[in-house]
């Protein structure tokens, strides 16, 4: 540095620099203090030897510099700091914690000195900085330039704000100087208006999270240990420090943050709390203690990030908190829970995926919204957008971390791109990263999805370890028994494991316990599965799995039929489709139809044919590929299948081609039964091709032949389309007659009951006879069965036949609700219209005719924006007719 015979003048960028907490470490250090503050000197003159600056006086720890340039003084600062860490102190704690504050203005020298008010502005700067930081005011951030350009490689200025000065009016905006080998997490600068904490400055906006800010809040109040558990990435350090932040003023002697991730051993845990609390270890005594001194008489809460970095230490530090003072807090962050007694653990969920009352965007949404508008420099997302990334958010599960890293790679990909990528969570979010990279620092933990969940993967014992991967296999949230079935021995010990270090959720039900696991952990086990060779062997177990839970959804707790209901296989349905994926790519395609069997009614009654015909083809290719054996009666059964699924779909002429085959495949098998339901079902193509005539000789055919097998009940089908033909011919009575003869048969077979199909076709009849109350009761009976066992597809159409019971009851503004309800329902279950298509359009046209084009499209309308549930509901409250106005069902007989 220059002599002082050259003062720089006009605008002059003043520094001063002391040793934060000098007093402590000199008592600590005793003789040894006066070498470590003449190296620590030493140490900065040197760095600012090649800066155009000139030192104007030292006393005790601090320096006073002048520069003519502000970047200039910056860069030498920066690099005074580096080399400060750098330099071999005598002890880790001897290292003197160095802060620095700037500011620029007018000054001229005067005798060798300055006098100007700017000076004393530098000084309070550097007074709100923190050991390790440089601070500047707003007018050296101007001078020097804000950007990367200006200061140097990835060297900037981050932007703290408006604070105010002591001894100065108004507010001064301070900045920090951020860059290579510099500390950049640091408390808030220590000016008049900061209230007692060190929380770290966030560089993002906070979003959503309010009702778990509140939860935490309203723990912190009411307990003295609060743990906030979660997986890696879940935001847990973020809701701690933003709750904490909120109450700071209930604690008299502040909120101090101690993050535990960077702390390379259990020995360091105390002293980065004592660090965090403005404490320094001294000689002779363990810092503990000194902590417990401090604290013993004091209203403070010590926030503790990454507990679980050092588990063991820092769970006995706490302990030693709490029993310090009574006054004591301490809310820690975690993978898993401290285990000490009085603890309250809090398991942060992820960020909400529905979206909000009112219609905004869910939290998940919102942060991803926010974050792709930094990502691609400020400019709003475009409306287009919101749907691809509202599916990213649902994929990611809320994960914050998934989000973050998600919304960066809107830098190389447009939305849809995104959306269109993120089934591969791992390879879209990492990609370039190796599988579970060892940190080099603690915060690489965050870098990406594998590094975060293998932070906590590393922990995990061999069995616990094992059991991650192989639950990777399921699909969505599984109860014990699954677990049970997967794993060999006991699951309890690994899954509580797995469980406390929040690799697993935990989810109460009404009966049992669910677990669940997030779709980026489930990415990570998966590979780690395949890595460890022990893929083929999960899978082959889970697909197991899904037929004997698919097999067991059909039979009581007795292990007795039960009438189907397809509310039974909505919860197996995405692992039905995970086993599924296996048997057609690398499984057995034999047990492929068997999976697909069992999930034959769910599709077609929750409009995803097409998602059957699609597994069925690949399926068929992968027998073709591989040569697999397959019996005939099992061909014969899946090439059903695909012909009602084509039916379902209007596809005519594939429906019946598969049946043709499927019948060829069942004459050789041999199977009675088999034949006669693959017959039977063959009317309706038929009928709605309108060659009645065949229709007629085939049904009456195949229900004689099967009566005669002794499989009247696999013919039920013919009888079905006999009847629908009957009905259209008029004959009623004759209709009504071979319905009747079919209940019973229907009612002994569980697959068929729960459908009413015989009802249904005596209330159409009913309503061609002009019955009202047996059109009622027959097509309640059959509403009121399909909704419960889940019949959606068939709902749809009893809807239709109750809104022209209505009609003709004179009630037109209920029938157009429900024939527009229908219709939307219809429509979302990507259904055709059904064997009664012209019939409901008949009968529309004449409901249209009595009550006007305005008043139907207006009910018609409304109807349309009815739920399923709602419609039932609505058809459900149409009062009988013997109970209307005008009955003589139950008037007095004079």
């Amino acid at each position: 540095m220059s002599g002082r015979t050259h003062l720089p003048s006009g605008l002059v960028t003043f520094l001063f620099t002391d040793i934060e907490g000098s007093t402590r470490l000199a008592q600590m250090l005793g003789a040894g203090y006066r070498p470590v503050l003449h190296e620590h000197r030493e140490v900065i003159r040197r760095a600012l030897s090649k800066a155009d600056g000139v030192e104007l006086f030292t006393e005790g720890d601090s320096l006073f510099v002048a520069f003519p340039d502000a970047s200039t003084a910056l860069a030498a600062c920066a690099e005074a700091q580096r080399a400060l860490a750098a330099h071999h102190w005598p002890s880790p704690e001897a290292r003197p914690r160095v802060r620095m504050g700037l500011h620029t203005g007018f000054a001229e020298p005067y005798g060798g000195e300055y006098t100007s008010p700017e000076v004393h502005r530098a000084a309070r700067v550097a007074a709100a900085a923190h050991g390790g930081q440089i601070l500047c005011s707003a007018a050296t951030a101007a001078q020097a330039g804000l950007g990367e350009d200006a200061l140097g490689h990835a060297t900037w200025l981050l932007d703290l704000g408006l604070h105010r000065l002591r001894g100065f009016d108004g507010c001064e905006r301070i900045f920090q100087l951020v860059g290579p080998g510099l500390e950049r997490q640091f408390p808030r600068p220590r000016t008049i208006d900061a209230p007692a904490h060190n929380l770290p400055v966030q560089t993002t906006r906070f979003i959503g999270r309010a009702a778990e800010r509140a939860a935490v809040r309203d723990l912190i109040s009411r307990h003295r240990l609060v743990t906030v558990v979660g997986a890696g990435g879940a935001g847990k350090t973020r809701v701690a420090v933003e709750a904490a932040g909120e109450i700071v003023e209930r604690f008299g002697d502040g909120v101090w943050f101690a993050d535990l991730s960077a702390v390379a051993n259990g020995d360091l845990v105390d002293v980065s709390v004592a660090a965090a609390l403005g404490l320094r270890p001294e000689p002779g005594r363990a810092v503990a203690q000194t902590i417990a001194d401090h604290v013993r008489d004091r209203r403070l809460l010590v926030v503790l990030d990454t507990s679980d970095a050092q588990l063991p230490a820092a769970r006995r530090l706490v302990a030693r908190l709490l029993a310090a003072g009574p006054e004591v807090a301490v809310l820690a962050t975690s993978r898993e829970p401290l285990g000490l007694a009085g603890e309250v653990v809090w398991r942060i969920p992820p960020l909400s995926t529905e979206a909000a009352i009112g219609g905004g965007f869910s939290d998940a949404v919102a942060l991803l919204v926010d974050r792709a508008s930094a990502a691609r420099g400020g400019r709003p997302v475009e409306p287009g957008d919101i749907g691809h990334l509202t599916r990213v958010a649902k994929a990611l599960e809320g994960l914050p971390l998934a989000l973050e890293l998600a919304a960066a790679r809107l830098r190389l990909l447009s939305a849809a791109q995104l959306a269109d990528r993120i089934g591969d969570v791992l390879g879209t979010l990492d990609a370039g990263s190796r599988l579970a990279p060892a940190p080099q620092e603690a915060s690489d933990r965050h870098r990406t999805m594998q590094a975060a969940v293998g932070w906590s993967y590393r922990t995990l014992d061999p069995r616990s370890a094992r059991l991650l991967r192989w639950l990777s296999v399921f699909a969505s949230p599984v109860d014990l028994p699954a677990i049970e079935w997967l794993h060999d021995g006991d699951p309890l010990d690994p899954l509580a494991t797995l469980v406390d270090k929040s690799l697993l959720q935990a989810e109460a039900g009404a009966t049992n316990a669910t677990y669940r696991m997030l779709d980026p952990i489930r990415a990570y086990a998966a590979r780690l599965l395949l890595d460890a060779g022990e893929e083929e062997s999960a899978r082959e177990r889970h697909v197991s799995w899904c037929l004997q839970a698919a097999h067991d959804a059909y039979l009581d707790a007795d292990g007795r039929p039960v009438t189907l209901s397809l509310y039974t296989l909505d919860p197996l349905a995405d692992e039905l489709r995970a086993a599924l994926h296996w048997t057609v790519t690398r499984g057995s395609a034999r047990q492929g139809l068997a999976l697909a069997g069992s999930m034959d009614q769910w599709w077609r009654e929750r409009g995803l044919v097409r998602e059957g015909r699609m597994w069925l083809f690949r399926l068929y290719e992968r027998i073709s590929a591989t040569g697999e054996p397959v019996p005939d009666a099992e061909l014969a059964a899946a090439y059903h299948m695909h012909s009602l699924h084509a039916g379902a779909d209007g596809e005519t002429v594939e429906e019946l081609r598969f049946s043709q085959r499927a019948e060829s495949a069942a004459r050789r098998a041999g199977d009675p039964g088999l034949i006669a339901r693959i017959l039977a079902a063959r009317g309706a193509p038929l009928l709605e091709m309108g060659r009645t005539e065949e229709v007629e000789r085939l049904s009456r055919e195949v229900i004689g032949w099967s009566e005669e097998q002794g499989v009247a009940g696999e013919a039920l089908s013919a009888v079905y389309a006999l009847a629908q033909l009957l009905w259209r011919r008029g004959a009623l009575d004759e209709a009504a007659d071979l319905l009747a003869s079919a209940r019973p048969l229907e009612n002994s077979r569980p697959l068929e009951r729960g459908r009413r199909t015989v009802d249904m076709l005596l209330g159409m009849v009913a309503l061609s006879r002009g019955d009202l109350v047996g059109a009622h009761d027959h097509l309640i009976v059959a509403l009121r069965s399909r909704m419960t066992h889940g019949f959606h597809l068939k709902v749809c159409e009893t809807l239709n036949a109750v809104a022209v019971r209505c009609l003709l009851a004179d009630d037109p503004e209920t029938a157009a609700r429900l024939f527009g309800a229908a219709q939307t329902a219809r429509i979302r279950l990507r259904c055709s219209a059904g064997p009664f298509a012209a019939y409901w359009t008949e009968q529309q046209a004449t409901l249209r005719v009595s009550m006007g084009d305005a008043a139907f499209d207006a009910a018609y309308a409304a109807g349309g924006t009815l739920s399923l549930e709602e419609s039932v509901a609505l058809a459900l409250t149409i009062e009988h007719p013997d109970l209307m106005a005008g009955s003589i069902r139950f008037s007095t007989v004079e």
